[in-house]
């Protein structure tokens, strides 16, 4: 079988100016993600406390995750804008997460909330995949 360099694919170019363009562009969806999700768990949050029927412990543990989460893709965004690879694969998982998640809002019916996830993870995990390390 004959094995294919990935630079001789079109989306694996190993164009420098590109490869930065791409950085960019995963840094700066990563950092949207993130204040997405932190803004999420201060809605979370805001919403449990203000409201009579609720339960303190997983209201918590849901607020714990959620700025755990926003802060996590954050700093991968950071990684990505420094050209450190190790923000690669936490990135990816977390946008395969997302993409089980817009399956279920889909199923649902919350389509508000499925087409902008997955307008956002699409191009996210696109971009990610492509990128070369040590490039």
């Amino acid at each position: 079988m004959r094995k294919v360099h990935p630079a001789t694919l079109p989306f694996m170019s190993t164009d420098p100016a590109k490869q930065a363009r791409k950085r960019s562009i995963v840094a700066t969806l990563l950092y949207v993600e993130g204040g997405i999700v932190l803004s999420l768990g201060a809605w979370l949050a805001v919403m449990g406390i203000t409201h009579e029927d609720r339960e303190l412990p997983p209201l918590l543990g849901v607020i714990g995750f959620t700025v755990l989460g926003g802060l996590g893709l954050i700093a991968c965004g950071r990684a990505f804008a420094a050209k450190k690879n190790w923000g690669r694969a936490p990135a990816i998982l977390a946008n395969l997460i997302v993409l089980g998640v817009v399956r279920y809002q889909f199923d649902g019916g919350f389509l508000i909330g499925a087409i902008p996830l997955l307008l956002l993870s699409v191009p996210m995990l696109f971009l990610a995949i492509t990128i070369i390390p040590n490039s």
